[in-house]
């Protein structure tokens, strides 16, 4: 019989930890995944090799009494050994399991099928096996599929008031299209969770899930600074120079802004509770950044005013 080294298998070390086996199992599983190679047989063999090989490493006590094991019979990989040296022969009861819930080699059976010699290496109940007969088996290589991330840029409306919006998610199986819902006042960094979204589910596993990362769309028109915002307000000369009131859009409304008469470029105006609002309702203050700029076109009136003031200003 030819001596099935699980570690080889999965691309770990004998050291490895818990995680890196864990990941190195979902990494195999995913690039095998019958799903993404309908009809390969290579593949499928490959799947059905880290199935095996994650039955064993990935429980904790299996992986002991299977190093124990290893560690008597200095084995490698497909090297031969007889079964009846370690104590299987013609008295030892042992099961092939077919199906595609126990697809396992002639190796995992003899020893992980019914009683067994491995008992010697620590007795008791293991590998998930009853004395006297019988045996029970978790799929333990039943995992959940792996959380993937994409980024979903909106806008600073859309995150202020919320709503729906419909994406393109591209999977092995295709293209599809999926409703989700914008929380009002998300902000930029944090993230959407798609249950099941993510990838398949490995052996009847469910799906991972998807997480959006939420962007802003990148603007003139509103920056956002924590809870404040910053925008831009156009004056004219005579508007900083004189005074004036100003209507201005905000996230939500249309408010009147009191410009104070000598206002410079660059300076700015704050509107207190204007800004962008949390998911718990806290709302920041809005700051208008100063901007004065003359009419694209001047009157002949307009003209003269600025002869006379440019005359007097001398």
């Amino acid at each position: 019989m030819k001596f099935r080294d699980y570690y080889q298998v999965l691309g770990v070390d004998k050291k490895a930890s818990q995680q890196e086996i864990k990941k190195a199992y979902r990494k195999m599983a995913k690039k095998y995944h019958p799903d993404a190679h309908p009809g390969d047989k290579a593949s499928e063999d490959k799947f059905k090799e880290a199935n095996e090989a994650y039955e064993v490493l990935g429980d904790e006590e299996k992986r002991k009494k299977y190093d124990q094991f290893g560690a008597q019979g200095q084995f490698h990989n497909g090297a031969d050994f007889d079964p009846s040296a370690y104590g299987f022969g013609n008295n030892v009861r042992y099961e092939y399991r077919q199906g595609s819930s126990n697809d396992f080699s002639d190796f995992f059976n003899m020893f992980f099928g019914g009683d067994s010699p491995f008992d010697s290496f620590g007795g008791g109940d293991i590998f998930g096996q009853r004395r006297g007969g019988g045996s029970r088996f978790t799929r333990s290589s039943r995992m959940k599929g792996e959380d993937s991330e994409a980024v979903l840029t909106i806008t600073p409306n859309e995150g202020f008031s919320g709503g729906e919006r419909r994406i393109s998610l591209r999977t092995s199986s295709g293209e599809r299209t999926i409703s989700l819902k914008i929380p009002a006042g998300i902000k930029p960094g944090e993230k959407i969770k798609l249950s099941g979204q993510g990838g398949p589910g490995i052996n009847g596993g469910s799906n991972g899930d998807l997480y959006l990362k939420v962007d802003f769309t990148h603007n003139n028109a509103f920056e956002l600074n924590g809870l404040n915002i910053e925008a831009q307000i156009v004056l004219y000369p005579w508007e900083a120079a004189l005074g004036a009131e100003k209507p201005f859009q905000t996230l939500d409304d249309k408010i009147s802004v009191k410009v104070p008469a000598g206002i410079q470029s660059g300076n700015k105006i704050r509107v207190a509770g204007k800004g962008y609002r949390d998911r718990k309702g806290s709302r920041g203050d809005l700051f208008l950044r100063v901007k004065i700029v003359n009419p694209e076109k001047l009157s002949k009136a307009q003209l003269d005013l600025y002869e006379q003031l440019k005359s007097i200003s001398q």
